[in-house]
């Protein structure tokens, strides 16, 4: 048996086939990047399809495409695909990274008595009607990159809970009927007429149309997700009380809810796991981008001067340098806001360094600041969940790319938020393997699994998992690096308005 699992992230589309025990076969993945065009950052279609099909041809040699037996595709979530009646895309791509709906997103937040984030498909939509946009009348469907890539592949309009709740806000697995209500009084639209169908993980989404990558027509495919829910799959994180932190381009934390939340925070969005399970959202726009950036720089050096050292080896020699860091970082202080960012009121940004001419400028201290300024603004939305709601998390499970580096990045974050934070062998995967387990898991339900059970039993009982608790040391150095964050940001938001792209 093989399963393919494909996720389109923000700077790597990757795909990854597992066997019939979630062990991963072969890997893939295509670079590609996000465009800042007309005030938008966007992606073109025609690079969906072409890094589609270099990250899927990777993983073939691993197994023969007719012996697939299903598949599933994962993407960042919310933005905005709208198309006419007839299949057109009527305005380019808009991505998560967009923070131009401020106004929608906050009047929609009021219609609704329910927080709607700036990057949520129903806030875009808003928003271009605020604006007159013309293509607006011409909507005939609307949905997200996931749900895009599924429906071209398989003809269903549909999409996994997950995604869906990142459209528009969810009562009992539809479209919440009386804030579908309040939007058609408002706009004239009808939500439900535009909007992909809601699946739930395990049930059926369709099959291949026709062969895709060599992969036979006919194959079945599960329901396409966002990236949120493969995350909490990837790390065991699906039932109450868990939570996770996925880390790469941006950085989200998921906490699955036992009951809802008492207030309504703009930090904060509630979405569901892949089965409909509550879980309150921190979301972040920015993580890693700096990081890599500043990381890229170094690897520019060691080239020049005839070294030759891998981009992990690299990775893991700066990591490491930010152990041996003074306290505070030896008071540098950065702030990595390629985009707007939504909990510090920023809708653009841009990425900053800054010090004191008595701050200790060494290796150290610098790459202990581009990591604590990774996860600064998660620290900020964490406060809220944790303080003002006293939801208690035991454990936080991490994936994504800040943590493929052994234990740095999960001492850095678990010194961040007081929390232990577990990795397991399998966190470098993320998203994409999360999407091949619940490709697997459709396949499987019929022996009347749930997804918790599934996942523990069949996928995680024997997992090589690695614990790393709080530092005192370092928790006291990320605090100091707060201090200096929260009162610098006047400095980052008159940066942003005036330092202008050429």
């Amino acid at each position: 048996m093989a399963v393919l699992g494909i996720e389109l992230g923000s700077t790597r589309i990757k795909a990854v086939l597992i066997d019939g025990c979630g062990a991963v076969l072969g890997s893939g993945a295509h670079d590609w990047e996000n465009r800042f065009e007309d005030g938008i950052w966007t992606y073109h279609l025609d690079d969906v399809w072409a890094g589609l099909a270099d990250a899927v041809a990777q993983v073939l040699p691993a197994a023969p495409a007719e012996r697939i037996e299903s598949l599933g595709v994962s993407a960042m979530m919310h933005g905005y695909l709208a198309f006419d009646g007839e299949n057109n895309l009527l305005a380019p791509f808009r991505t998560w990274r967009n923070t131009s709906t401020a106004r929608a997103a906050a009047e929609l937040t009021e219609l609704f008595g329910f927080n709607i984030p700036q990057r949520w498909s129903v806030a875009h939509l808003y928003q271009a009607i605020l604006n007159g946009e013309p293509h607006v009348e011409k909507i005939a469907y609307l949905t997200t990159l996931a749900g895009y890539v599924h429906w071209r592949l398989t003809g269903e309009k549909v999409l996994g809970i997950g995604d869906a709740s990142g459209m528009f806000p969810l009562t009992d697995g539809a479209y919440d009927p009386l804030m579908v209500e309040k939007f058609k009084a408002l706009t004239g639209m009808d939500w439900n007429a535009a909007a992909p169908r809601i699946l739930r993980a395990g049930e059926s989404a369709g099959a291949l149309k026709e062969p895709f990558c060599g992969i036979p027509a006919g194959t079945p495919v599960c329901p396409p997700e966002g990236d949120a829910g493969t995350g909490m799959v990837a790390t065991d994180s699906v039932a109450p009380l868990l939570g996770n932190v996925s880390a790469g381009t941006s950085i989200f934390a998921m906490a699955v809810l036992e009951k809802p939340l008492k207030g309504v925070y703009p930090e904060i969005d509630m979405v569901t796991t892949p089965t409909g399970s509550p879980v309150a959202m921190v979301h972040c726009n920015n993580c890693t981008s700096d990081l890599d950036a500043w990381f890229g720089l170094f690897g520019e050096l060691l080239r020049l001067s005839g070294a030759e050292m891998k981009k992990a080896a690299l990775y893991d020699l700066l990591y490491g340098q930010a152990l041996n860091a003074q306290p505070g970082a030896g008071g540098l202080l950065s702030y990595n806001y390629y985009s707007g960012e939504h909990i510090t009121g920023l809708e653009t940004g841009v990425p900053l360094f800054l010090r004191r001419p008595d701050s200790a400028l060494s290796l150290g201290n610098f790459c202990q600041n581009l990591l604590f300024s990774s996860v600064a603004t998660l620290k900020l939305g964490m406060d809220i969940l944790t303080g003002k709601e006293g939801v208690h998390l035991t454990s936080l499970r991490g994936h994504g790319g800040l943590f493929k580096t052994k234990l740095v990045g999960q001492r850095v974050l678990a010194s961040a938020l007081g929390v232990p934070v577990t990795v397991s062998a399998t966190a470098g995967e993320g998203g994409p393997w999360g999407m091949a387990l619940l490709a697997l898991y459709m396949l499987e339900k019929g022996d009347g699994l749930s997804l918790e059970t599934f996942l523990a039993e069949r996928i995680f009982a024997g997992a090589v998992e690695e614990t790393v608790g709080p530092d005192p040391g370092m928790a006291e150095s990320f605090a100091q690096f707060m201090d200096r964050y929260e009162r610098g940001l006047p400095v980052e938001r008159m940066a942003a308005e005036w330092i202008t792209p050429l």
